[in-house]
């Protein structure tokens, strides 16, 4: 059976924001009424993903973080099944269309530990880059990246929030709106 469009995910349909100046997508909103629904659209964030796209992830506990990555690298022709919440490895890399790197800053103390890990291969390397909790290391996050906000708006309910930083990001944002 067919699914609904993407512009569906959301109730009201998605509230496009654009610069005045500019007729590119700097962000967009979707309201998820299901666990469906997110699936949907991180399916179609996986799909539009391209070489280099860096998402930060930003949400309380239990936001759904690590079921929206799982939708993302299902997305990019990965397994699901093989992601998990990286909180205790911090760092778990996944096979798919482009090569997936899965971070969580919640345990780390400080930037330094998060650059011990090396990011600057696979933040500037060809794969995606899904970043929960980058708000622990927003000094380090690339100026062209996606940030991504969740709020639990019901028991799985949620509101997404996605700002493009940078052009290559506003076009992952324009396609993502067009799909």
């Amino acid at each position: 059976m067919p699914q609904p469009p993407l512009h569906s995910v959301a109730s009201p349909p998605p509230l496009l924001h654009r610069d005045r100046n500019e007729s590119r997508v700097n962000s967009l909103q979707f309201h998820s009424l299901s666990e469906d629904d997110t699936q949907r659209l991180g399916l179609a964030l996986g799909r539009s993903a391209s070489p280099g796209t860096v998402v930060a992830l930003y949400g309380e506990m239990g936001s759904g973080k690590t079921r929206f990555v799982r939708a993302v690298v299902e997305g990019l022709d990965g397994s699901p099944t093989d992601v998990s919440s990286p909180t205790f490895v911090l760092l778990q890399q996944y096979s798919a269309r482009l090569p997936v790197h899965h971070a969580d800053a919640y345990r780390l103390t400080s930037e330094t530990e998060f650059l011990d890990l090396g990011p600057e291969e696979w933040l500037t390397g060809p794969g995606v880059v899904l970043i929960e909790w980058a708000d622990r290391i927003s000094n380090c996050l690339p100026d062209d990246r996606v940030d991504v906000s969740i709020t639990s708006t019901g028991e799985t309910s949620r509101r997404f929030a996605f700002t493009a930083a940078g052009p290559m990001s506003r076009r992952l944002l324009e396609h993502l709106h067009d799909t």
